[in-house]
């Protein structure tokens, strides 16, 4: 028995040859946990397939192919939606960027087979999955969609932790509960303790739940979103913008989605005349997204008063292939085959905040409510309200846009301040300052919704405003150190 399956996991055998490929759609398993599947409970379990299929490699360097496999399940699921606009060059950035969790294999492989140490698994598993989400976060590399942290973001207790820790916190206790429960599985010795550590880290979320108690506010401001649908023409998305606006109700201000100003503002006096009459009611924050003087197209948040342009952001953080193509010399063949940007736009220099109606407002554009040091720079900044502007277009048929609105519930976990989307296309949402939704107008609405939030005063910090990147700075030491002595044991091995 024993020599049979020694040789059912040999490296080339049929069986093992199979568990290796069915490390890809394990990884495309925790979709599942994302909107709109949504089954957010799953995040807890999900995981165990795929480890349990790298804990059975029959050497190191399997493990690593079979956690590379799974990075590239990951990514292939989570980016579906990407498609259009960069076609095959899914596959390259599934391929690439996949190869990332070949040290998260290499560690589940390596601690998973040792039933004397758990905790070292229960400590490296989740750090080497941090770290990668943490590479991933850098804009260089794409940038963080689906952070499996993101998966919680119709679950508030379990929120709570990003206010601690960030979204990297509630990555690391669902993966750390994940490896609790493969050691439960395949190590009796272990099990108890693998099961006791599964509920401590389970209840982490509650206690900093019940801990923080509800925040402080100073005030409730009333924001309409305004979300025309899917209109093409710039000329009509104007005037459906500024339809909707007359008939909406009363607010303290109104938010237009991304790209809902197809002009460049300082060119036509006419519309902006235009929009200063709408701002009699309330403040007007608009999203331009047009070829200046110079020839030039970036996409900026302005607002709006009665006396005209008020203030301007513009966008920071531009979307890989949607709005610049990297490495355009070498990828630029992408814009032949598929919806990939056909210039890029110019990017910003930095967050800024601005002053609504007596409200410290941090206006973000679309792909930046992914990034948590962009809403944790805002509030840091003294942003009482995050406000994101966007348009999905494009995914509308996708479950891309409800993933997006989901993004903007744990921004608002981490800083502790309410958050607002409005969508052009949809969804419009809104959040308060612990992430609990309180406005969801989907793709299939159109006209605008008001949302009331709740702000806090603007020197309000939670302890991931003030300490920042920490868990994940603390996971890429404990990975580094793992990878130092592992290389440094096997060159010893060699000698």
């Amino acid at each position: 028995m024993a020599l049979d399956t020694a040789a059912a996991t040999a490296p080339g055998t049929r069986a093992a040859r199979v568990r290796t490929l069915l490390a890809l759609p394990a990884g495309a398993l925790p979709l599942l946990t994302f909107p709109r599947a949504d089954a957010g409970w799953l995040a807890w379990v999900i995981l165990v397939p795929g480890l349990l299929i790298i804990r059975s490699a029959p050497d190191a360097r399997t493990a690593a192919v079979r956690g590379w496999w799974f990075g590239a399940g990951y990514l292939l699921a989570a980016l579906y939606w990407t498609i259009p606009n960069i076609g095959p060059g899914l596959l390259l950035v599934a391929a690439v960027f996949g190869a990332l969790w070949a040290g998260w294999g290499l560690a589940a492989w390596t601690t998973l087979r040792d039933p004397v140490r758990p905790l070292r698994a229960l400590l490296l598993v989740p750090s080497a999955w941090v770290a990668i989400e943490y590479a991933r976060s850098w804009h260089a590399l794409g940038g963080p969609w689906a952070l499996f942290g993101a998966s919680q973001w119709r679950h508030p207790v379990v929120l709570s932790l990003a206010a601690l820790g960030g979204v990297w916190l509630v990555t690391f206790a669902l993966v750390a509960v994940n490896t609790a429960l493969v050691i439960a599985l395949v190590s009796p010795p272990s099990r108890v303790r693998a099961l006791t550590a599964a509920l401590v880290i389970g209840l982490a979320g509650p206690v900093a739940f019940a801990l923080r108690g509800e925040p402080q506010a100073v005030r409730t401001v009333r924001v309409a979103l305004v979300q025309p649908g899917v209109v093409h023409d710039p000329t009509t998305r104007f005037a459906a913008g500024e339809r909707i606006t007359r008939g909406t109700p009363p607010a303290d201000l109104v938010v237009w989605g991304e790209s809902s100003v197809g002009f460049d503002l300082e060119r036509r006096a006419d519309l902006t005349a235009r929009l200063r009459e709408l701002a009699r009611s309330a403040d007007l924050l608009v999203n331009e997204d047009a070829r200046d003087a110079r020839g030039r197209i970036s996409k900026s948040s302005l607002l709006i008063g009665p006396n005209g342009i008020r203030g301007r952001y513009v966008k920071t953080r531009l979307v890989p292939f949607g709005e610049y193509i990297p490495f355009r010399p070498a990828l630029g063949w992408l814009t032949a085959i598929s919806k990939a940007a056909g210039e890029d736009r110019v990017p910003g220099t930095g967050v800024r905040v601005l002053r609504a109606d007596g409200v410290t407002i941090g206006p973000l554009i679309c792909f930046e409510s992914a990034f948590p040091d962009l809403g944790r720079e805002v509030a840091r900044r003294g942003a009482q309200l995050i406000v994101y502007q966007s348009a999905t277009s494009t995914f509308q048929g996708s479950w891309a846009p409800a993933q997006h609105a989901a993004l903007a519930a744990v921004r608002s976990a981490e800083t502790g301040r309410p958050s607002v989307q409005a969508a052009l296309t949809g969804v419009s949402a809104a959040y308060d300052a612990r992430g609990r939704r309180s406005t969801w107008f989907d793709t299939d609405r159109r006209g605008s919704v008001i949302a009331t939030v709740r702000v806090p005063a603007a020197t309000d910090r939670t302890p991931y405003d003030r300490y920042g990147d920490l868990v994940a700075y603390l996971a890429v030491a404990l990975s580094g150190v793992a990878a130092a002595r592992l290389g440094y044991g096997r060159l010893r091995t060699r000698t």
